[in-house]
């Protein structure tokens, strides 16, 4: 797991942080996540989505219109989990993960030809 930004809590579990190169090789290996925005009411509103890791930036497609864009509108404030490895070990009661947690803002790309640009590549 890695976490962009420093302003955020120290990983309790230190022996399990990933390298910053480890944390960019899952999120150009992965093509889905979790993000999780603010919905209505304050509510945490989460939404699997396909992705693409381009220019240490990701971006997912979307609708022109709903409840993931009418969010981002009302605060962008967002997080986005990628797990590569999910291993449950019954025997030991626990489970091996590898994600990649990362904390932003989303921005909405009105521009069409720029919105063109970025799907062919």
């Amino acid at each position: 797991m890695y976490i962009i930004d420093s302003m955020f809590r120290e990983m309790k579990r230190k022996k399990q942080l990933l390298s910053y190169s480890e944390s960019i090789k899952i999120l150009e290996k992965c093509t889905s996540g979790v993000l999780a925005l603010i919905g209505d009411d304050n509510y945490p509103y989460t939404v699997p989505l396909s992705y693409v890791y381009s220019d240490n930036k990701i971006f997912f497609h979307a609708a022109k219109s709903g409840y993931k864009i009418d969010a981002i509108r009302n605060n962008n404030k967002a997080s986005f989990c990628i797990i590569e490895k999910d291993d449950v070990k019954m025997k030991e009661y626990t489970t091996y993960y590898r994600s990649v947690i990362v904390f932003g803002r989303v921005f909405i790309i009105e521009d069409e030809y720029k919105k063109e640009k970025l799907l062919k590549n």
